[in-house]
């Protein structure tokens, strides 16, 4: 049985994609699942269709997380930590901690998107990377100073 792909499925293909798969696997899982339409002219314009408003929404997305990597961008935030001989922290700057100081500045940011490259151990200035699109991030400067 030929159907269209509506999702983007590893074992089969990609949106879009006319494949031929068993009957039961259509019937049963594909089609309920909405995974997938019967191959049909009709449905080849619904598709066209669907792919046209996927794109827009990624677009869309990009667009929104450029917008807030630019505000980001001008961000800097100071984190207070205790600190020993040496002046070694006590622990780490962790990702929570960044995120909770970027909430308290307004931005609304996840702490696993937040990408410390090495363990921020010592006082000083820190490059911190913020993904927040598969093709967008922005970097903003992390204060780390003695409480």
């Amino acid at each position: 049985m030929k159907v269209i792909l509506r999702q983007t499925i590893d074992t089969l293909g990609q949106i879009g994609e006319i494949v031929d798969v068993k009957d039961g696997y259509a019937l049963n899982y594909l089609i309920p699942k909405q995974y997938a339409y019967l191959a049909l002219k009709g449905n080849l314009k619904a598709i066209e269709e669907e792919k046209k408003q996927l794109q827009k929404r990624k677009d869309k997305e990009v667009l929104e997380a450029k917008s807030l990597a630019t505000e980001l961008e001008k961000v800097s935030i100071q984190i207070s930590v205790q600190v020993g001989e040496e002046d070694k922290i006590f622990g780490s700057v962790t990702s929570q901690m960044i995120a909770d100081k970027l909430k308290e500045k307004g931005f609304e940011i996840e702490k696993r998107k937040i990408e410390i490259d090495e363990q921020i151990k010592s006082l000083g200035i820190y490059d911190v990377k913020v993904k927040l699109h598969q093709a967008v991030s922005a970097n903003i400067k992390v204060w780390v100073v003695r409480e």
